[in-house]
């Protein structure tokens, strides 16, 4: 879709990946003569200038937009879970908790709008073979928001507000990634047209949201009543680790084949083999944190079997977690070196990084081990490092410009 507006975009698409590109646009004037289009009040203030007319944000509102949810979220969660803790830490991680929150509701009234007034556009966005992945977000910001308040919100919201809301945004978003879990690969199946060289690392975003459920879930097991209840709870998000992990037994071998025979793609592509960090840590994470809280729950020897397996799953996935991390790393350097034009892919340097600091924080409380604790903080460093810059490259590209909603 072209855009309007002071900036037109030479438009590159792969598998539905859009591309902006700014070039300077006049418009002909009756006379055949070019001018610029006179700009809107907001682009006097330096706000939306790219963008002919302030609701022109509201066109092309995708769910990938939810990323920005789940990679600022996962910033103020990880905080709290970081073995290593020191003052103001906690302080950040609640402030920027807050700023997901914000931008959670923000975005999904934008959202609202967007459905509202460009319904065809948004049903278009579930059948595009790219941009449908992207419906798993949605389900995992909700979920990262809510984790949060369980988290850092009680200080704020007090202890019982705080996991009320939790519970509330954890059942919203498991109920929509069991959706996405199923519904967007039947549509792969049943109605997109895949080629050999489509499998990219988004593949993953509608089956990792289960994975998500599991380990948040965890964290609300703690909160019930014992009694089957509690037990029903708990073996509920071992069966979403299941979920999402098979699943992602199935799809990361594709991933790995299209980059080794096919090559990675487009340079704003490169992004997305960060993604499969995404499930990596968070089943890490999940398998301990649903661990810890067997004990109490399950009978024996089941309880002390969780508590196992935490650290037998955690530690080899960590491993390749960590292999995956240096080879990703290592793409995306070279690729820098040539040219990495910045999109909303950008977001998956954050999420997946998250979840690995989550998972090496929960190995370091298994096992005492300083080389996790200080490993968790290091990551944790690299997380905020790379999420100061991808946020403020997309307030820039979307408050400032407006570029990024065309």
């Amino acid at each position: 879709m072209t855009p309007r507006g002071p900036t037109a975009y030479s438009i590159t698409a792969w598998r539905g990946i859009v591309i902006p590109m700014t070039t300077t646009m006049e418009r002909p004037d009756s006379t055949g003569r070019h001018e610029v289009p006179e700009p809107h009040g907001l682009a006097r203030f330096g706000l939306l200038r790219d963008l002919e007319r302030p609701g022109d944000m509201f066109a092309n509102l995708g769910p990938n937009w939810y990323s920005s949810i789940m990679g600022t979220g996962i910033v103020g969660g990880a905080a709290a879970t970081l073995p290593i803790q020191f003052p103001g830490l906690r302080v950040f991680g609640t402030v920027v908790w807050g700023l997901a929150a914000v931008l959670l509701v923000l975005l999904t009234g934008a959202w609202a709008v967007h459905w509202t007034r460009h319904t065809a556009t948004a049903r278009g966005h579930a059948s595009n073979p790219v941009m449908g992945q992207f419906w798993g977000a949605v389900a995992m910001g909700v979920m990262t928001v809510g984790a949060g308040a369980g988290s850092l919100g009680g200080a704020v919201l007090g202890t019982s507000t705080a996991i009320t809301v939790d519970w509330v945004l954890w059942s919203v978003g498991t109920v929509i990634g069991l959706i996405t879990t199923a519904w967007i690969p039947h549509r792969m199946i049943t109605q997109h047209e895949i080629a050999p060289d489509a499998a990219f690392g988004g593949w993953l975003m509608p089956v990792v949201p289960p994975m998500v459920s599991a380990a948040n879930g965890a964290l609300l097991v703690g909160h019930l009543p014992a009694g089957t209840g509690k037990e029903t709870m708990l073996l509920a998000c071992y069966a979403m680790f299941g979920v999402s992990l098979f699943a992602t037994l199935a799809i990361l071998p594709q991933i790995w084949n299209r980059l080794v025979v096919h090559g990675t793609g487009p340079a704003a592509t490169v992004p997305t083999m960060w993604i499969v960090l995404g499930p990596l840590g968070q089943s890490v994470t999940a398998a301990n944190l649903l661990g810890n809280q067997a004990r109490g729950v399950l009978p024996e020897p089941y309880a002390t079997g969780a508590e196992v397996f935490g650290l037998l799953y955690g530690v080899p996935t960590w491993g390749f977690a960590m292999v995956w991390m240096a080879l990703a790393a290592a793409v995306t350097i070279r690729t820098a070196r040539r040219k990495l034009p910045f999109a909303l892919t950008w977001w998956s340097f954050t999420f997946p990084v998250g979840t690995v600091v989550t998972g090496t924080s929960a190995l370091a409380a298994r096992m005492h081990l300083p080389a996790f604790a200080w490993g968790a903080l290091a990551l944790y460093v690299l997380l905020v490092a790379a999420w100061a810059t991808v946020a403020a490259r997309t307030a820039h590209g979307s408050v400032i410009r407006g570029h990024l909603f065309a």
